[in-house]
């Protein structure tokens, strides 16, 4: 199991330690980098800056949100990064949920999430081949454009630039369990969400048709500490946001995601405290028992043991959120 570091999108402002942290994780041998973005820093801007103070690292997103470009703008940035670091760019992509989408984006949410992202991925194969020029009559993402307002005239193009490698992994995020299937099919790896080394049955049936190199790279927060209740705040922090602010109360990928995981009823009170506007009740009612599950928290024996789970299930790379340079180390140390 590969070790990443996730450092996640910016808050208020440029977080001024990820540089740092990402030159860290190179000097320790982890894998990768990733960045992200929701609706304030982009993905592909403080990857590019990364790659430019890194030379062995690989770079990802996880994720870039599709909305937020066309398929060819994103191919466009992945093999131009791909480029300038010397081949080392993984593009992770996630198509977020109808409330970033429609309210951030202005765009409306696809009816057929699943026919919208495998087009949007077949766009993308189309132009890191460059075997022809880019065609697909697509229900969403139709090349060359043809809808009603179409002027006639739009041609068929392939990139200019010769990419530098025409299989560029695609990965995807995915949640519900179709889309973590058609994932398997046509991308070359899965960033899960909310992974919990204790539940990989739920996902055997949908990893069993994965191909050999596939890879399985979820998120978790780590922090070595002594009062494990406290390192648990962040995580509760990241949890609660996620399952009751990125979502409406009839529609919610994440809160569906961790009912799935044995946790309907406090999922339901969390999503409904936080859009009430009673945000620090929300985070006091994850379940410590959640939190714990799908991170890394605790004295160093503590991690050794649970890291022995997460090596012991399907996952490839383990894409680490950690605040300090500590615990980064000893992960490093755990994982050899």
């Amino acid at each position: 199991m590969r070790l990443g570091l996730a450092l996640g999108y910016w808050g208020r402002g440029p977080d001024p330690r990820h540089l740092e942290l990402a030159r860290q994780a190179e000097e320790l041998g982890y894998h990768s980098v990733w960045t992200a973005e929701s609706w304030g820093s982009d993905a592909f801007t403080p990857l590019t800056w990364i790659a430019a103070h890194t030379s062995r690292v690989k770079l990802g997103t996880a994720i870039a949100q599709m909305a937020a470009r066309t398929p060819t703008a994103t191919a466009m940035q992945a093999l131009t990064l791909d480029h300038l670091s010397g081949g080392r760019m993984m593009l992770g992509l996630g198509l977020s949920g109808p409330q970033v989408v429609e309210g951030w984006y202005g765009r409306p949410f696809p009816k057929s999430p699943l026919t919208a992202t495998r087009e949007y991925v077949d766009v993308i194969r189309q132009v890191l081949r460059r075997e022809a020029p880019v065609r697909l009559d697509g229900r969403y993402h139709a090349h060359p454009y043809a809808g009603p307002d179409a002027t006639g005239l739009g041609k068929p193009l392939r990139p200019i630039v010769h990419p530098l490698r025409p299989h560029l992994p695609v990965l995807l995020g995915a949640e519900g369990p179709k889309n973590i299937a058609q994932t398997v099919r046509i991308a070359d790896g899965w960033l899960p969400l909310y992974w919990s080394p204790r539940r990989t049955p739920l996902y055997e049936a949908a990893l069993a048709e994965a191909p050999d190199g596939f890879m399985v790279a979820p998120m978790a927060q780590a922090r070595v500490c002594d009062d494990i209740a406290e390192g648990l705040l962040p995580v509760k922090a990241m949890l609660g946001f996620y399952i009751g602010g990125m979502g409406h109360a009839t529609r919610n990928f994440h809160a569906d995601l961790m009912a799935r995981m044995g946790y309907e009823d406090e999922a339901r009170r969390v999503r409904d405290l936080f859009l009430a506007g009673r945000r620090d009740e929300a985070i006091a009612a994850v379940p410590d028992a959640f939190a714990d599950e799908v991170s890394l928290i605790g004295p160093r024996g503590r991690i050794a043991e649970r890291l022995e789970l997460w090596r012991t299930g399907p996952v490839t790379d383990l894409l680490v959120i950690a605040p300090d340079p500590a615990t980064l180390r000893v992960l490093a140390e755990l994982n050899t």
